[in-house]
């Protein structure tokens, strides 16, 4: 059955530990802490390797994309696992309407567990259509608290990726980012708490998160090659699903500003209001609850990022998701365009704006948005003064990353050279090593 989260007395995830995919790390840890924080138990899928490939491959017909291919390799490798128990387990996966293939997920999900013998098994899921709300009793606490956590899964990412590149110890950005997470983690999974004092326990946690990363020796004299990536969310955001792609980048020398997690969030609920109003529920119960809740959320995220200010100076993120799209309208209009394709497009030339050196775009191979994406970026490099831009497919293939990094940094260093549009520097995350960019 495709179950809604109901009272915790008659809940369909009482005794079971509920499996969340790992689009991105601090997410999927941050997510699952907030299901143990009304009482859920709730773990992080395996990361995925060559044998998450193998064992999704046994499960597909081969028309699926890249993601759907490692989420049911990571689904699987859970049901093979000596400790599976089909009456303790459960499944989470989003859900979405429209043509892209991510909406067969959950059905494609369940066949398998009735193929194998398990159609018992629950697999929760929300919808973005409705703005990915949940309904059972208690639901506004935890949707508040998970929208919290993608924020923090953000800041903390956006830490780390500002950081490593210039550390003097190689691997200790990463240790600090695992300290970091198990921290947060503890934090948000507290139960029994207000939504005020739960906010206060994670900004404060935030600030020991930023201090951590404080300790970091870093030598940030060098100016790296500073790249935007955008495009499919799960690709993006899961490390083997792109081979890697942004470390490569900092081995070349280059300095990754990712697209959130949020974002896709705060789309969802822009478009949730604008479905709205084409079906004349302007003023409605409805729409007043989703202008509520773009409130408290556009509340939360500003008290979340409040510790930052220093550090995130030059990396601000676009106060209202409508900047984001109102940029894309001359090339991708979202009133037509919908999903990725169009934060793709808007996101591209709000980091062109803010003295970004090059574009790239990651997508599965064969993604809709991908190639509605790279059929209009030629046009947007050419408006924004040549802004080298680049779509990099995956689907689980081995390519020579290392040669065509190097070939994009070298158009984004020539670019470089020519912009109008200068990056604004934050101050160093390490105040005692004093270091002065050149």
């Amino acid at each position: 059955m495709n179950d809604k989260l109901k009272p915790m007395d008659n809940n369909p995830l009482s005794g079971r530990t509920i499996f969340i995919p790992q689009m991105s790390i601090e997410a999927a840890a941050f997510f699952a802490a907030a299901f143990r924080s009304i009482g859920i138990h709730a773990r992080v899928y395996p990361e995925s390797d060559n044998e998450t490939i193998r064992l999704g491959e046994e499960l597909i017909s081969g028309d699926e994309c890249y993601p759907q291919k490692l989420t049911l390799g990571n689904f699987h490798k859970i049901i093979k696992d000596k400790a599976f128990d089909p009456e303790k387990t459960a499944f989470f996966m989003p859900a979405a309407g429209g043509p892209c293939r991510f909406g067969q997920y959950v059905p494609y999900m369940k066949k398998v567990l009735r193929d194998i013998g398990y159609p018992h098994i629950p697999i929760i899921t929300l919808m973005s259509d409705t703005g990915y709300n949940v309904e059972y009793e208690g639901a506004g606490n935890f949707q508040r608290n998970a929208w919290r956590a993608i924020v923090c899964a953000d800041i903390l990412r956006k830490l780390l990726l500002k950081t490593r590149p210039y550390e003097i110890n190689p691997g200790e950005t990463d240790q600090v980012h695992k300290h970091c997470l198990d921290l947060m983690c503890k934090t948000i999974e507290i139960p029994d708490k207000s939504n005020r004092e739960k906010l206060k326990d994670m900004t404060g946690c935030l600030e020991t998160v930023r201090d951590c990363f404080h300790k970091i020796e870093i030598d940030n004299r060098k100016d790296k090659l500073f790249i935007g990536i955008v495009g499919e969310i799960f690709c993006r955001l899961e490390e083997f699903s792109n081979n890697f792609l942004i470390r490569i980048i900092e081995k070349h020398g280059g300095e990754v500003w990712l697209a959130n997690m949020a974002e896709w969030l705060t789309y969802v609920n822009f478009m949730h209001s604008h479905r709205l109003k084409i079906q004349k529920k302007k003023i409605s119960g409805e729409m007043l609850k989703m202008k509520l809740k773009n409130v408290i959320q556009h509340r939360d995220e500003i008290e979340l990022y409040k510790p930052f200010k220093e550090e995130f100076k030059g990396y601000e993120e676009a106060a209202e998701i409508n900047d984001i799209l109102t940029k894309g309208i001359p090339y991708l209009p979202y009133r037509g365009a919908l999903g990725e394709m169009t934060l793709s497009v808007g996101t591209s030339i709000y980091f062109y704006e803010k003295g970004i050196d090059g574009i790239i775009d990651i997508s599965p191979f064969t993604c809709m948005n991908g190639i509605a994406t790279e059929a209009v970026y030629p046009k947007i490099a050419k408006d924004h003064n040549n802004l080298p831009m680049r779509v990099f497919y995956f689907d689980g293939t081995e390519t020579d990353l290392d040669r065509d990094v190097s070939i994009f940094l070298e158009q984004a260093k020539t670019y470089r050279k020519r912009k109008t549009k200068k990056r604004i520097y934050p101050l160093p995350l390490n105040f005692q090593y004093n270091a002065i960019r050149t």
